[in-house]
């Protein structure tokens, strides 16, 4: 019988474009207020901060996506690296992580469409967006990629127009009036945990590079592709969050809006009137639907790995569509999960993403260090840096802005742990039995579209 697998067919700008997709440009303006409130608006200084500590932890990623080119992210890199036990516990946890990210896409889409149409319930808003965001999903792998391309490309132009409208707001005495400022960077009456706390949200802004390495059994010679892609991804991201943070803090200095959650909208409207506000809606948008797309395709890969390693119900979320080649089961289960945006608000679904996101990070820096470093010995000078100190770095990071959530996300996230642990303990009977694990052997990985349809699929070990 044949055995129904993922597409191989993503090319490098394919991944980056779903990469950048899936992190959203546009969610730095969805997030600006909550964000600048939080770090009282020293938040070029907070986007930094989280820019620092996830590009220690990407390069973890890339690392870990070369020893393990297969779906399943986190929870793969950790189950193989450390063992199955702990494996499982951090894929639970970035459940909360990838699930809960296309319902923020569609919070964010409503915050702005209730703001232009008063009369639309909320939830009919949610059930919209979610049905549009799912749908094309299902469809394939490379409909979601073209999809991305366009949306990601308008978005990147949209974010050159707010740059040019802020030069000529600031060049006519709007704001400081002067494209120089320390402000956004340092206030002495802000203390570093304040700026902390508003960096730990920001992390949420920076989270699509960890998605693309879900993309590996759907990516062309995937061991080169997503390292690569994933640095090209982030300093794009970088660059555009890095520098918007600054020019808006340039143009409306502070952190006192009518609405944190619309701060952008007012923005916009300072800077270009009310048809900037129209083409910024319009903007935002687009970047929510393709984000949601996009979020939605990697949330469905890491549910199908752990689906198909039968820690999940297989039957569910290991079933591959026979026709569209996507986790087709496992996508409707997302889509039914982001009907939850109808009784949650934005900064509290925001949170929690962040805690199991956090966890999966230092995690996967913890995953370099058991696999390189001490599985496989390397310590020459140079692996001492790359595969001991850059890790430490990075999960210290991560660990660091972890410590500095709300007790709230802390609180609820912790009971999902002991959810996920409770159920480990459930399948392993008290840890008698080991989990099932998929095994592959990298030697089958085609490195080239001629290959492709050569592939053996490697079998599953129990």
């Amino acid at each position: 019988m044949e055995k129904k697998a993922l597409a191989r067919t993503l090319t490098l700008s394919q991944v980056v474009f779903l990469g950048i997709a899936w992190n959203n440009p546009m969610v730095f303006f969805n997030t600006y207020g909550i964000a600048a409130f939080t770090s009282k608006g020293v938040i070029t200084a907070a986007y930094s901060i989280a820019f620092l500590a996830i590009l220690f932890t990407a390069l973890s990623y890339g690392k870990m996506a070369k020893a393990y080119p297969i779906s399943g992210s986190a929870y793969t890199f950790t189950q193989k690296s450390i063992n199955s036990e702990v494996g499982f516990l951090v894929g639970w946890t970035i459940m909360l992580d990838y699930l809960l990210t296309p319902m923020v896409t569609c919070l964010m889409s409503t915050v702005f469409l209730n703001a232009v149409f008063p009369g639309i319930p909320h939830y009919v808003w949610v059930i919209v967006l979610t049905a549009s965001i799912v749908a094309p999903s299902i469809l394939g792998v490379e409909i979601s990629a073209l999809a991305s391309k366009i949306f990601v490309i308008a978005q990147v132009i949209f974010v050159c127009l707010f740059w040019i409208l802020t030069f000529k707001s600031l060049s006519e005495g709007v704001g400081t009036g002067s494209l120089f400022s320390i402000k956004p960077l340092f206030d002495a009456d802000v203390s570093l945990s304040v700026i902390l706390a508003g960096a730990t949200i920001l992390c949420f802004s920076f989270l699509g590079f960890d998605s693309l390495t879900t993309l590996s059994e759907e990516t062309i010679n995937p061991e080169k592709t997503i390292p690569k892609a994933i640095i090209i991804m982030l300093l794009i991201i970088g660059v555009l969050y890095i520098g918007s943070s600054y020019l808006a803090q340039l143009v409306h200095p502070g952190y006192l809006f009518k609405n944190p959650d619309s701060a952008a909208l007012e923005i916009a409207v300072l800077i270009g009137g009310n048809l900037f506000k129209s083409i910024f809606i319009t903007a935002v948008i687009i970047g929510n639907f393709s984000s949601g797309i996009a979020s939605i395709t990697s949330a469905s890969r890491v549910l199908y790995a752990m689906g198909r390693d039968s820690v999940l119900p297989k039957n569910i979320f290991g079933y591959i569509h026979p026709k569209f080649k996507t986790p087709s089961l496992g996508i409707i289960v997302i889509g039914v999960v982001s009907l939850l945006a109808i009784p949650l608000t934005l900064e509290q679904v925001i949170k929690f993403i962040n805690f199991g996101a956090l966890i999966a990070f230092t995690s996967v820096n913890l995953s370099v260090i058991a696999h390189y470093f001490i599985r496989n010995h390397k310590r020459s000078f140079t692996d001492y840096i790359r595969y001991l100190l850059l890790p430490l770095i990075g999960a210290a990071f991560t660990m660091w802005l972890w410590s500095h959530l709300e007790m709230e996300a802390l609180i609820l996230g912790g009971i999902w742990m002991a959810c996920g642990l409770t159920y480990l303990v459930y399948m392993t009977k008290w840890f008698r039995i080991p989990l099932p694990e998929f095994h592959f052997d990298k030697e089958m990985i085609p490195e080239n579209v001629q290959d492709i349809d050569q592939e053996v699929i490697p079998q599953q070990v129990t």
